[in-house]
């Protein structure tokens, strides 16, 4: 009898085990079925009025700003940088970021915007539609948008991150003549790949009066917690897109969160502290004479998510200089600097670039 009742437990576990494999094989099929595979190249749609013309000789200001999906301020930690949270803030946090983040862009009177992780229907962000929010903010300027995190259902850690829709925000008070996504190299595989960013860059096409060139605005936001050799293969795509750009006789500026620093930046501010997560080194002698790799080192422009900003200890806090500009030698870079937003409402301090065209 004892012997039967030992069989009969066994079949039941073997039940259990194989409609758990079941369930776990539907999902993951489910997820590579879903996976969202761009093409090398996309069209993005372009919406919004323009209110002034590009003029040579004039003075102009683009911000780039990592807006952290309006839930990474002062009160957030995260899972992926030593933290503990999945959701770092509640909804009405949320919402207070979005307001902060759309009063400093407005402060800036910047002529163009960059802007990354940007959520249009995350769980994370509670399917507040970023994007929309802060193009009526900005009263709707020309702008584009693009997808580089777009998953039904992360699930990972516990509890799971779930649906994530999240991508790159361009705004601009000039024409956009075109705006093409750009997909960079992705450093992970199947089935890490299912859960993972699908980077990219968007390549917007400004006309400039009384000019057959344009200005090319690249929005960017590259690799951040890959072995290295995923930042070392996009970066060198940006620079093969960037000298294209510059060769066909066009004014180019990249800008966004490189998730790595500029050899020509002072960064002896801001040593790595053991067992924190290092950025990689973009070395400016890689780039031919004339460019210019524009990083300011007096305020940082990110800080650490191993644990929240409020009541930290901040000489004891890890902080970064990961985002900034890489400029043509045909354009005069006449101020780049870090705005002080003191991390209040996203993880990231907005980078400012005063030029001319040549």
């Amino acid at each position: 009898m004892e012997k039967k009742h030992q069989m009969g437990f066994l079949r039941l576990l073997c039940r259990i085990v194989l409609v758990l494999a079941v369930i776990i094989a539907g999902f993951f099929a489910w997820l590579t079925i879903g996976e969202y595979r761009p093409q090398s190249e996309e069209s993005l749609e372009i919406s919004g009025e323009a209110e002034k013309a590009i003029i040579p000789g004039s003075t102009l200001r683009a911000v780039t700003w990592n807006c952290g999906y309006g839930a990474l301020g002062s009160n957030a930690d995260f899972f992926m940088d030593g933290g503990t949270s999945v959701f770092p803030s509640e909804k009405e946090r949320v919402q207070e970021n979005l307001e902060g983040i759309a009063e400093t862009l407005n402060s800036l009177d910047a002529d163009f915007m960059i802007l990354q992780e940007v959520d249009r229907n995350s769980a994370r962000s509670y399917s507040i539609n970023e994007e929309e929010y802060l193009r009526n903010q900005m009263n709707d300027p020309v702008s584009d948008f693009a997808y580089n995190y777009k998953v039904p259902f992360v699930p990972y850690p516990i509890p799971p991150m779930g649906r994530i829709e999240s991508g790159i925000l361009s705004m601009s008070s000039a024409e956009i003549a075109s705006a093409e996504r750009i997909q960079l190299p992705v450093p992970f595989s199947w089935p890490e790949r299912l859960g993972n960013l699908k980077r990219c860059a968007v390549v917007n096409t400004l006309p400039v009066s009384g000019s057959t060139h344009s200005l090319v605005l690249v929005n960017l936001h590259l690799e951040a917690y890959d072995d290295g050799e995923g930042k070392a293969a996009q970066t060198a795509m940006l620079k093969e897109l960037l000298e294209e750009q510059y060769e066909a006789g066009n004014y180019v500026i990249a800008g966004g969160d490189f998730n790595q620093s500029f050899s020509s930046a002072d960064l002896s501010l801001y040593p790595v502290k053991e067992g924190m997560w290092t950025p990689g080194i973009i070395e400016a002698s890689d780039f031919d004479e004339g460019w210019q790799l524009c990083m300011d080192p007096s305020v940082p422009t990110c800080r650490s998510l191993d644990q929240a900003l409020d009541g930290a200890d901040l000489s004891q806090f890890q902080f970064y200089v990961i985002d900034g500009f890489i400029v043509s030698p045909n354009v005069t870079v006449h101020a780049c600097h870090t705005e002080n937003a003191g991390f209040e409402n996203t993880d990231h301090n907005p980078v400012i670039l005063d030029f001319t065209l040549n």
